[in-house]
């Protein structure tokens, strides 16, 4: 199954090569294609939270490909156990869903338009994440899935 992951920024920092380190183990499970955007930050322009979210969403609505379903990262959506993003990415590949988006977004989150369009409004955490650190998280996610429906020794929480 196709996997996209959309994100806002580039990926710099002291977490970038763990990121860089799961996005390679979840290519082994997913065919999985990392998007990113540009943050919506410009020097002399608006930059009030919700013109950046509306630049951000334009320029992330322009990336994602046409057809599957847009799974908006968010920390008012729904938690999932490791086990029931398992299963639901297991039962996507067996019915032929079609690919999934992950979007990501940047430093003041997802602009409306996106989060109401979504098929899917997941949280991988209650708190504010910074949006590397929410990247690895999906990234760490994506592989356990992938192990567990290939019964490997990784997950340690239990079967599905």
């Amino acid at each position: 199954m196709k996997v996209y992951v959309v994100v806002v920024g580039k990926l710099r920092g002291p977490l970038e090569p763990a990121v860089r380190e799961f996005e390679e183990r979840a290519s082994r499970y997913w065919k999985l294609e990392i998007l990113e955007v540009d943050a919506g930050l410009k020097r002399g322009g608006d930059r009030s939270a919700e013109a950046v979210r509306t630049a951000e969403g334009t320029r992330i609505t322009e990336r994602v490909p046409q057809g599957g379903e847009r799974w908006a990262l968010t920390r008012t959506g729904m938690g999932l156990t490791s086990e029931a993003l398992t299963n639901e990415l297991h039962d996507r590949t067996l019915h032929g869903g079609g690919p999934i988006a992950f979007l990501l977004g940047g430093a003041f989150g997802l602009e409306r338009t996106l989060l109401d369009e979504a098929q899917r409004r997941i949280s991988l955490s209650r708190m504010t994440l910074p949006h590397d650190l929410a990247r690895l998280l999906l990234m760490e996610q994506l592989y356990r899935a992938g192990t567990l429906l290939r019964n490997e020794p990784y997950h340690k929480g239990g079967g599905l």
